[in-house]
């Protein structure tokens, strides 16, 4: 039942934690983003909001749909703290918190995945939404801090130093 600090007001978690009254109340929730891909039963603690993210955890799945709306709402959000969740909190919801931090806060999406990675260890969100965010991260800044390569084990994300060598691999 982790749930991970982001900022002073946002929180990553899988379903589990998001369904802890006592966890909700005492991080002062105000807003929970769904992406666990289905309908989920919280315990009722008003005034919570929910947004739902009706993505599956494939590479396949349309998550980027929902950067936008979903940077604004947690950005919007001035009665508390967001939550952003999904089944265990390490592709979806992750992803959703990096694109939020590259719309809202400015950061590349290596420095991104390195804010999340430090607070919540063990994410690793799949090769899809990698690519999605790194379109993302084109679309917002022109440029990108990490690309996708063929491995032996399968494609993934190369963070990239400042002249675009690569730096490490950042699933391996």
């Amino acid at each position: 039942m982790s749930v991970s600090q982001i900022t002073s007001n946002l929180f990553l978690s899988g379903l589990e934690a998001a369904q802890n009254p006592s966890l909700v109340t005492s991080r002062h929730i105000t807003l929970i983003v769904n992406a666990s891909g289905q309908e989920v039963v919280y315990p009722h603690l008003p005034p919570v909001e929910v947004l739902s993210v009706a993505v599956p955890d494939r590479p396949h799945a349309p998550l980027s749909c929902y950067f936008e709306a979903v940077a604004e709402r947690i950005e919007g959000n001035r009665s508390g703290s967001t939550l952003v969740h999904c089944s265990a909190g390490r592709s979806r919801s992750p992803a959703l918190v990096m694109a939020y931090l590259m719309r809202c806060k400015g950061v590349s999406l290596r420095q991104a995945y390195e804010w999340v990675l430090e607070n919540r260890p063990f994410i690793r969100p799949n090769a899809g939404f990698w690519r999605q965010l790194a379109a993302y991260e084109r679309s917002l800044f022109g440029r990108n801090s990490v690309r996708m390569t063929q491995t032996p084990v399968g494609v993934l994300p190369e963070a990239l130093d400042a002249q675009g060598a690569v730096d490490y691999c950042i699933d391996a």
